[in-house]
């Protein structure tokens, strides 16, 4: 049976390889990606609708379009094996989004698989789902927050590329990308 997965990135400066990588390595495998996001373009009709009937295209750090097809907001976990956060500087506005939180908790609620990349661990952390269970995030020597963020919300931090904890899988960046898709893999198959 095909699986059904739900990326959710940032509509803009969401990190590209994380993106991409993991979608085609989904797709792969016989796996039907949905893209989702937050924000519409501003070249709508009244119904939100843009012109090829989708919700637009999100921009990645590194120029990579993407098309939206569902909304944040409508979003509905149930119909999904996989709900992914994809990370990448935009993500960053989505820690303490509680459409985010909202999602990742019911993510585990009805034990779908739950994965994060990059910065994007440290929303799952502030939606109290990593509470216990170990993860990796995006940190740099310079920059430790995301890490601080985990661990504030009783996360147990591994320094690992891809830490996988029951159905939580979390990835520290993108070179990590197509690992991480891999344990995604591994798990709903």
């Amino acid at each position: 049976m095909q699986k059904k997965i739900a990326m959710i990135i940032a509509f803009r400066d969401f990190r590209d390889e994380e993106y991409f990588i993991p979608k085609q390595t989904l797709e792969a495998t016989g796996a039907e990606v949905t893209t989702v996001s937050t924000s519409l373009p501003s070249h709508q009709n009244s119904e939100g609708i843009s012109g090829n009937g989708g919700f637009g295209k999100a921009i990645g750090k590194l120029g990579g379009e993407a098309e939206i097809n569902v909304l944040l907001k409508d979003l509905k976990v149930a119909d999904y094996d996989a709900i992914l956060f994809i990370g990448g500087p935009g993500a960053a506005n989505y820690i303490e989004n509680e459409v985010c939180h909202k999602i990742a908790r019911e993510a585990v609620e009805n034990n779908k698989v739950l994965g994060a990349i990059c910065i994007a661990p440290a929303i799952l952390a502030k939606a109290g789902v990593l509470n216990g269970k170990k993860a990796t995030v995006w940190s740099s020597v310079m920059d430790k927050s995301a890490v601080k963020i985990l661990e504030e919300n009783g996360a147990i931090f591994q320094n690992d590329p891809v830490v996988v904890d029951g159905k939580i899988v979390t990835g520290n960046g993108p070179g990590v990308a197509k690992g991480f898709a891999e344990k995604i893999i591994e798990i709903i198959h």
